[in-house]
């Protein structure tokens, strides 16, 4: 027993601490979170009733949280798809080979150094949904340079405005996922790709057959990464539109019930953030630990 205690003692202690801060302010809270989404509790004054799931019920059928979902899809289908063919293109054009490679790389990945709200205050200027005489930032560009058809209302735009306010998100990010291919690519041994070109393979079926798969996991890790952070998209918006219905996203609304005091409202949508952000982190966790354990 003593000699068991030694065993796994010290490491335990090691890590108690780290174990009670998760156990008090990670899952602590999220349970008192979602004890406060089942509870009918509307303003500071504590819950006086247990009203289950009709919370759920009641903000599914709510068309403005219907409306958040979909700028939602909207932002996250343009913000993934930026990030990755963006980071996959740069990183391909690097691992070709360039005269200053460092400097590119440095320029690519300078605006993950900068916060969302201090490019969101950037881009707030670049997005002016001014036309014509009016016009700054990006309208006022095309103009200059007789692209008068390029301008537009940007995020004012009806259906998808949310697809301008994805363009600063793509340029933060795609740097990241440029750098998470690199990586793939340099990973790659050389003598694969030699033998498949002593083998006759052509430059389009190196890549389906040799670099593609080689590069999945990085593809599916980029992904992963990119997607729960659209998810939980909020400074951004907050700093380019503020909170309008307009670009409204799950997160701003949650903001919106939180200052209104509608406190079951707000932990009813952040349990509902929490399951989709599950959604896609689990499934990958699960898919990591397998790999781990047939590599070893």
């Amino acid at each position: 027993m003593k000699k068991g205690y030694k065993n796994w003692g010290p490491p335990l202690l090691l890590i108690a601490p780290t174990i009670v801060v998760l156990g008090i302010f990670v899952y602590g809270l999220i349970g008192a979170n979602i004890s406060v989404s089942l509870s009918n509790r509307s303003s500071l004054v504590p819950a006086t009733e247990f009203v289950g799931f009709d919370n759920y019920f009641a903000l599914f059928a709510e068309e403005r949280f219907i409306h958040s979902l979909q700028n939602l899809g909207v932002f996250t289908v343009f913000f993934i798809g930026g990030t990755m063919i963006f980071g996959f293109l740069w990183a391909w054009m690097l691992d070709k080979g360039v005269t200053a490679e460092g400097v590119f790389r440095s320029v690519f990945l300078f605006p993950m150094a900068i916060s969302f709200v201090a490019s969101g205050v950037v881009w707030r200027w670049l997005l002016n949904s001014a036309e014509g005489d009016r016009a700054s930032g990006l309208n006022r560009v095309f103009e200059n340079l007789g692209l008068d058809f390029l301008q537009n209302a940007w995020w004012n735009e009806p259906g998808w405005g949310m697809a301008a306010i994805a363009l600063p998100a793509i340029w933060q990010l795609a740097g990241y996922v440029m750098a998470l291919f690199l990586s793939g690519f340099r990973g790659i041994p050389e003598e694969l790709r030699e033998a498949a070109r002593m083998d006759g393979a052509t430059e389009w079926k190196l890549y389906r057959y040799v670099i593609f798969p080689q590069l999945s996991p990085v593809a599916l890790s980029a992904l992963i990464i990119v997607g729960h952070m659209s998810l939980k998209v909020f400074d951004l918006i907050m700093a380019i539109t503020k909170s309008i219905y307009q670009t409204e996203v799950p997160a701003t609304y949650l903001w919106v019930a939180l200052t209104s005091n509608d406190y079951a409202k707000s932990a009813t949508i952040a349990t509902i953030l929490l399951l989709f952000v599950a959604v896609v982190i689990v499934p990958y966790l699960i898919y990591t630990a397998r790999a781990e354990k047939r590599q070893r």
